[in-house]
Formats: C-alpha cells, structure tokens, sequence
C-alpha cells in the first residue's frame, strides 16, 4: 500500500494555552474541563470533524491542544468559555497558535 502524500495529509494547529487559577490544577483537570467545554460549543460531530486533542504537555499551568486549521477560532472561544475546572474557578487564556509542535513547545521554556 502506498504512503499518503504529504500534500494531501490533513495540516494542523497547536494552541497554547494558559491556565489562571488561584488552585494548584492537575492535567486531567484541565482536559476534562477543555474537553466538555469543546463538547458542549461544537457537538460531537464538529468535534470529531476539528481533530481537537488535548496534548500531554502540560507545564507551570500551560498546555497544548491540536486542530485543524479551520477550526482554530471556534476551538480558541470554547478555551475561552470555561469557567471551572471540578470546582476550582478557572481562566484559560490562548498565548499562540502555530502550525509547528516544536514552535509551540518552546512557548514552555
């Protein structure tokens, strides 16, 4: 079987996030949160059409999640709208949006 063409692969985006809490917040927390909130903006159809994945980097209260291109700003105003992760109130502010893993993962140091 042949390889798929780089041309014809689905590009993607990562958004950096940051999350601001007075509460000391584990992964989990936060990719449940991001992750019902996405679910609830979207639909589960839009979801699945996004490619939205909460990535497993996450350090000093800032993460990454992968889309597609044309969903970033419908995935940017679902982080905006939560609210509580469990029940630690909770900010999510987007810091960037790149089209490289390694460009996103230097936003961390």
């Amino acid at each position: 079987m042949k390889p798929i063409l780089s041309s014809l692969m689905e590009k993607n985006r990562y958004v950096v996030f940051q999350v601001d809490s007075k509460d000391k917040l584990t992964h989990a927390e936060v990719k449940k949160a991001i992750t019902n909130s996405v679910l609830s903006f979207l639909g589960e159809l839009e979801t699945a059409k996004s490619g939205f994945l909460v990535m497993n980097d996450f350090k000093q209260n800032k993460g990454i999640v992968k889309t597609n291109p044309k969903y970033v700003d419908k995935i940017r105003v679902s982080l905006a709208l939560v609210k509580s992760a469990d029940t630690k109130k909770i900010k999510i502010k987007t810091i960037k949006v790149s089209g490289m893993l390694k460009k996103a993962k230097e936003v961390f140091q």
